[in-house]
């Protein structure tokens, strides 16, 4: 790995960048990104997702790709639930232990102190495809719906993060979002892509019923296949595909290390 450098302030004509890592429940990956492209610098480097993902053995993990790099300048990491000021509060889909841990500041211990921003994963994806990807002509109203093992959300105003929406829970019909239209239901349940629209569907609907977006950007694996599924959605919104696939956490969470997340 070459990039050691220590970023400086964007303002003396250096590269305006910093670190993201996206923590999955399969490999906790990270890269240095020029926040004035979106772009990713050099390589990302992966790590498995420790088993059980408990938070000392996930910061550890965290602590070792922020080596890798050599990095010291601004930090941000995803996690996939609710943070408020650095501390968990759901654990849907990892280990109920991360509940009332102070994340922002069990990373921070692993790294000498070193500032650490913590933000759910989704939001993270919803920034990064609101500024550089599938959102970044649409002004108003973006709402970003990952589809995989549950339903992420992500809510933006004009560039501004409305964090910790948690559509994926919220009821449709008598049932939990992403217990009705998550694309692992879709697998369990060997739907056909038409079958598995009409619950993806009812749960759009839910959303603009309650909040009137302009526009929905669709993540998650799935969403690489979606000119199978979104032209078959029947909802009244527009709805696109996300386009930095794999790379979306890491921007977002080296945006929100930049200051994302407080910008108004």
């Amino acid at each position: 790995m070459q990039m050691t450098e220590t970023p400086t302030a964007a303002t003396d004509g250096s590269p305006h960048r910093a670190l993201g890592i996206d923590v999955g429940g399969s490999g906790v990956k990270g890269g240095i990104v020029d926040l004035d492209t979106g772009q990713l610098i050099g390589e990302r480097f992966r790590l498995p997702t420790p088993q059980p993902a408990t938070p000392e053995a996930v910061s550890e993990t965290v602590a070792a790709v922020v080596r890798e790099f050599g990095w010291t300048g601004p930090l941000g990491v995803t996690y996939p639930g609710v943070v408020t000021e650095g501390i968990v509060r759901t654990a849907a889909n990892v280990d109920s232990s991360w509940i009332g841990t102070n994340v922002r500041e069990m990373f921070a211990s692993r790294l000498d102190g070193q500032d650490v921003t913590v933000l759910n994963d989704a939001d993270a994806a919803g920034l990064a495809e609101e500024k550089f990807g599938a959102g970044r002509e649409v002004s108003g109203l973006v709402v970003l719906l990952t589809f995989g093992t549950g339903i992420g959300s992500a809510v933006i105003y004009d560039g501004v993060l409305l964090p910790n929406t948690e559509f994926g829970h919220i009821e449709v019909g008598g049932k939990e979002a992403e217990h009705r239209a998550a694309s692992s239901v879709k697998e369990r349940k060997d739907w056909s892509y038409e079958r598995w629209t009409e619950e993806v569907t009812k749960v759009l609907v839910a959303v603009e019923n309650a909040i009137w977006p302009d526009l929905f950007i669709v993540g998650g694996g799935i969403s690489k296949k979606a000119d199978k599924w979104v032209p078959l959605l029947k909802n009244r919104t527009p709805v696109v595909a996300a386009t930095l696939q794999n790379s979306a956490g890491i921007v977002g969470a080296a945006m929100a290390a930049d200051g994302a997340l407080h910008r108004h």
